[in-house]
């Protein structure tokens, strides 16, 4: 199963939609923002003379308010940065917005008016700006897989990716015998008790990948151009060291309570292998040094809570009054219900999140659960 046909973010701003139900991806956009503006300062110091055009892009833009968030930091950035250095900001941004062709880019574009508001005012009103004009930004929807090439050579300066690296490119080939039988039995993802040839599997789609989006970026970006990539993780080689694929384990438990009742067939569940992937900083080093276009300038990395309280920022009163298992029942199916929905069929997906919330309600209720975040930046050496 390939990712550019099924998986979305849901579409729209409904109840499951992920507008509504992307507060824990919106506070781990806020860990990146000192990271992006060290970049963007790098990128406007390393040349004698001002950038009159500068190519910005957003690989997995998604949707709701988020997606345009990026680029009006980003574009705010710039200008801050510029004002530092006393030069002036670029006179045109290109801004790319990027995503598998199924995104709701729609949903996007809806939000531009406000955004193209928001800069002009930021350009009009800012009395820092030593007498410079903001810049002219243009912005565009680049629908494809950032596993390949998006963009023309050499246009891109920074590149800013949240949320997304850890999806592959493609559910791992080899998680069958040679009967078509499932090897992740009982699973649907990486787990504790997942056989070695299902982590070699996952390991290797990753590198390829991971390859793959260095490959297609060197092509594109600019010497000197930087890059964040922000991304869930884990903190070492060992694939169980932590509960880094936690969430999964309880969703499969969902659908094994369901196998239980005859709601659907076990056969079902063993042959369904999520496109998900939580790398450590050693394996994306590797890949970075095989591939020899771009330099490690740093890495973080954060925990952050299944129930952070970005949620209390909603305009939805519902979701403040739910439980925290509803909570994150709701953010998981807005990230995960098309590929859920394409192998098992809509009519579960109701009943299935709803135990899925009862399943992490009663784990919150006994420890904290807590993503590992990764961020590193990249510089491009040639």
């Amino acid at each position: 199963m390939e990712t550019v046909e099924t998986l979305h973010m849901n579409k729209g701003a409904g109840e499951t939609s992920y507008a509504t139900n992307s507060f824990i991806q919106r506070k781990i956009l806020s860990l990146t923002k000192e990271a992006t503006e060290k970049a963007i300062m790098e990128i406007l110091c390393s040349t004698r003379l001002p950038i009159m055009k500068m190519g910005i892009a957003d690989l997995g833009c998604s949707s709701g308010p988020n997606a345009l968030k990026v680029m009006s930091e980003i574009v705010e950035a710039i200008n801050a940065a510029s004002n530092m250095l006393n030069r002036p900001a670029p006179e045109e941004l290109m801004l790319y917005m990027n995503d598998l062709f199924t995104n709701d880019f729609n949903n996007v574009f809806a939000s531009l008016p406000s955004f193209h508001k928001k800069i002009n005012q930021q350009n009009g009103n800012d009395s820092k700006n030593n007498g410079y004009f903001g810049s002219k930004c243009f912005v565009y929807a680049v629908p494809g897989t950032f596993y390949g090439r998006l963009f023309p050579t050499k246009s891109i300066h920074f590149v800013h990716s949240s949320s997304s690296i850890h999806w592959l490119s493609r559910v791992p080939g080899g998680l069958e015998d040679k009967n078509g039988r499932g090897l992740n039995k009982r699973n649907i993802c990486i787990s504790k008790n997942s056989p070695n040839c299902v982590l070699e599997a996952y390991s290797q789609q990753f590198k390829n990948d991971f390859s793959c989006l260095l490959e297609s970026r060197s092509q594109e970006m600019v010497y000197g151009g930087r890059m964040v990539l922000s991304f869930l993780g884990r903190q070492s080689m060992d694939h169980t060291s932590s509960n880094c694929y936690y969430q999964w384990e309880l969703l499969a438990h969902a659908l094994m309570t369901m196998v239980s009742e005859g709601l659907i067939e076990e056969e079902k569940v063993d042959s369904f292998n999520t496109p998900y992937y939580a790398s450590c900083y050693e394996e994306l080093k590797m890949e970075i040094e095989k591939e020899g276009s771009f330099m490690v300038d740093s890495q973080e990395a954060y925990e952050v809570d299944w129930d952070d309280e970005m949620y209390l920022q909603s305009d939805h009163d519902s979701l403040r009054t739910m439980s925290k298992g509803e909570r994150f029942s709701r953010t998981m199916r807005a990230g995960v219900e098309s590929i859920l929905n394409y192998h098992f069929g809509n009519h579960i997906m109701d009943m299935l999140f709803q135990r899925y919330a009862i399943l992490v309600e009663d784990h919150l209720s006994k420890t904290r659960a807590t993503f590992f975040n990764l961020i590193i930046s990249l510089v491009k050496l040639h």
